[in-house]
């Protein structure tokens, strides 16, 4: 690539539960990208800095080494003012993460690195990403990926979908897109094409989506 062009290439990877962005984000980490895994980080935050932050704001939804994360779920659901003050904790901390994996990333020589984000739409994350990468598959496997999990039900499973951008929208906002109902060598596949071709690209987003299928 073009001098230019040799800046690191920030991969955003998203999509609706069920539809395979784990694995997805596995196959990328194989391919030796570095991966930011947004739950993640939140877990590590949970068992670290946001411990006493959160007591603080929820008095007993900690042991003072770690947040009871069943306690503080009761806490905020259906609670907008206690889920806005979480979200205004966690935020900033997962910023600083994402800052510091970016900065860790650049300075190693990465050429890509994927941010895996599930909310990525919903919370504007594109806005941190030079192209976005939707997984997706059809709505009876990603159904039936779901009911399969333990302790999910029906209700439970369209609750997370209501909270989520619609499967097709995503898809429509992409720039690439990975179905995973082929199975894991066709998803292997699709996200070598989809490093190549951002690698051959650069960061400025030329390209129209692309579907390797």
């Amino acid at each position: 690539r073009q001098e230019k062009e040799l800046a690191m290439i920030v991969l955003g990877l998203t999509g609706s539960v069920g539809m395979g962005k784990s694995t997805t984000a596995k196959i990328f980490a194989e391919q030796g990208v570095p991966v930011n895994d947004a739950d993640a980080v939140v877990h590590k935050l949970y068992q670290g800095k946001a411990v006493p932050l959160v007591e603080a704001a929820f008095p007993g939804t900690t042991d003072g080494t770690k947040v009871d994360r069943m306690k503080l779920g009761q806490t905020v659901l259906g609670n907008r003012e206690s889920l806005a003050l979480l979200e205004s904790i966690i935020h900033p901390l997962v910023a600083q993460e994402r800052q510091q994996f970016l900065q860790n990333a650049k300075e190693s020589g990465a050429e890509v690195v994927v941010l895996d984000i599930p909310l990525l739409f919903e919370v504007s994350g594109q806005g941190f990403c030079d192209y976005v990468v939707v997984v997706t598959a059809p709505a009876d496997v990603q159904r039936e990926r779901v009911l399969q999990r333990g302790g999910m039900t029906v209700d439970k499973f369209e609750a997370i979908l209501s909270k989520q951008i619609p499967d097709s929208e995503k898809r429509a906002r992409a720039d690439f897109i990975v179905h995973t109902e082929f199975g894991i060598e066709k998803a292997r596949s699709q996200v070598i094409d989809v490093l190549k071709s951002v690698k051959s690209t650069g960061k400025h987003n030329e390209l129209k989506k692309r579907e390797f299928i």
